[in-house]
């Protein structure tokens, strides 16, 4: 709509991307503020509520009253500001909008089937949900394919592209898309754990994209162009929503964001990884993401094959609480890891 306004009005200021961002930013905040206590209202008196898991650490259970699912006010949020700040005419910011939407209902059907049971986090079944997930991940990747996108594979430090996957790029985007809505899912198991982190790496993103979708500061910088900048926009957005959110769901959480939020971050995250030619850095950008996606998988990988745990507990954030650290304590700190890895990112950068 704002640039609707420039359109009509000749307001020249709603043409710039960077203004338009910072609009969506504090839209989607205020939105996620001012709606996100009436959710939880309404949770509560619905019994809306965390089913926790009879395997998650003891200090656990006394969380089983939170509310759940902010992720669809969070992301709703996300989607009615972008609507009013995008141009309209551009593919890649509606593929974005498409991305939030189709991964936030997945979600919502899991959280909505999970609170119904309430039997130790039935919601849908793995193979059920994982399929929901291709067949969604695939809908964008065929979009991006059929629209034209690059198919080159860029690496942190080279200039140019390794290789060209051309059709094969296809499946290596589904399995960005898949791989980081599962990671920021395995990762939302304290509060704000997942938070922050997610605001890190779209702050990297929302910059990555914004160079890659101008000419001058992308071919300054040695990075591919594409007309992508749009994006940005989106990312800023829903930077804007999870800061909201985190006002609530800071420890001790009054709300959760539950597969709805978790999911559709991660997904959102591994299309902006796609569009900014950074699937690879995205190893770092998202780095959290990444530390507890493989605790997993060397937990459940030693114990078939050795049967023994490398950790107490996993994801590792559970290791940690069973080693009796505050809460507050391994959250920060891991905050502070995303924080540091993502500074890492973009001064990658500038060495090409």
């Amino acid at each position: 709509m704002l640039y609707w306004l420039y359109s009509l009005f000749d307001i020249n200021l709603f043409s710039y991307i960077s203004v338009r961002g910072g609009f969506a930013f504090f839209i989607a905040l205020f939105l996620t503020m001012f709606a996100m206590p009436k959710f939880i209202r309404w949770a509560q008196r619905t019994s809306s509520v965390q089913p926790i898991n009879e395997w998650a650490p003891q200090r656990h259970q006394e969380k089983a009253s939170t509310p759940t699912m902010g992720g669809v006010v969070f992301i709703s949020a996300t989607i009615i500001a972008s609507l009013l700040t995008i141009k309209f005419s551009n593919f890649y910011a509606w593929s974005a909008i498409a991305t939030l939407l189709l991964f936030m209902l997945i979600g919502f059907v899991d959280d909505f089937a999970k609170i119904k049971k309430n039997e130790n986090l039935a919601g849908f079944k793995a193979r059920t949900k994982l399929a929901l997930q291709i067949g969604s991940a695939s809908l964008i990747a065929l979009a991006l394919y059929l629209f034209g996108f690059n198919t080159d594979l860029y690496v942190p430090f080279v200039k140019s592209p390794i290789i060209d996957m051309q059709i094969y790029a296809l499946f290596f985007w589904i399995l960005v898309i898949i791989s980081t809505s599962n990671a920021v899912n395995l990762t939302d198991g304290l509060d704000g754990l997942a938070t922050v982190p997610s605001i890190a790496a779209l702050s990297s993103f929302s910059i990555i994209i914004y160079i890659t979708g101008n000419s001058i500061i992308s071919n300054y910088l040695l990075m591919p162009h594409f007309n992508v900048g749009e994006v940005a926009i989106v990312s800023a957005a829903l930077m804007g929503a999870l800061s909201g959110f985190l006002w609530y769901n800071s420890h001790p959480a009054e709300v959760f964001m539950g597969d709805s939020g978790s999911l559709t971050i991660g997904a959102f995250l591994g299309y902006l990884a796609i569009i900014g030619k950074s699937e690879v850095l995205l190893l770092l950008i998202g780095s959290i993401f990444v530390i507890e996606t493989v605790s997993v998988i060397l937990q459940v990988g030693s114990y078939k094959l050795r049967k023994k745990r490398i950790f107490l507990m996993a994801p590792i954030h559970h290791h940690f609480e069973m080693k009796n650290w505050a809460e507050n304590k391994i959250i920060v700190r891991f905050w502070l890891i995303a924080i540091l890895s993502n500074l890492i990112a973009l001064m990658s950068l500038k060495i090409r």
